[in-house]
């Protein structure tokens, strides 16, 4: 199997609020940098997007270590959420719906023919692929959110 890195990000401008996502891509000397915008999301469904856009990206079954700064994401997978929510009728341990669910179940589905480590990493630090991921996103946010009005700003 080929050994891709992953590196991800989202953000949110208000949250919820118009938002990007940022994805690295590298395997050996090749680098594939990705982002994209949404007007009306959440921080979280940004983060969770960032990687299935990366997953998108892969043609063929791959080793893939993922690198994010969210805690939300790392912890389904390194803290097994996602398995007691499965396990749960994806249900939270509140017994509500799990939030994103219609992401993390694409996100399952992309992921199974992988072989996937999720790793944390300290956002907004000494992570030069993390913050490129941040800028990105970001980036986005800059160019395509609509400015809000005076009115909106105090809603």
């Amino acid at each position: 199997m080929k050994e891709v890195t992953m590196y991800t990000d989202g953000a949110c401008s208000g949250n919820p609020g118009p938002g990007g996502w940022g994805t690295i891509l590298i395997y050996g000397e090749h680098r594939k940098e990705m982002s994209g915008f949404m007007p009306d999301t959440t921080n979280n469904r940004m983060e969770v997007f960032a990687v299935i856009q990366g997953f998108l990206s892969l043609k063929r079954p791959c080793k893939v270590a993922v690198y994010s700064d969210s805690a939300y994401f790392v912890n389904a997978f390194n803290q097994h959420w996602i398995d007691n929510w499965k396990r749960n009728g994806w249900k939270n341990a509140a017994k509500k719906p799990v939030e994103n669910q219609d992401l993390w179940k694409w996100l399952l589905t992309l992921m199974q023919d992988h072989d996937v480590s999720i790793h944390k990493v300290k956002g907004h630090a000494d992570n030069p692929n993390n913050n490129r991921c941040d800028e990105l996103a970001t980036d986005q946010i800059k160019r395509y959110a609509k400015p809000r009005t005076s009115s909106e700003a105090r809603e």
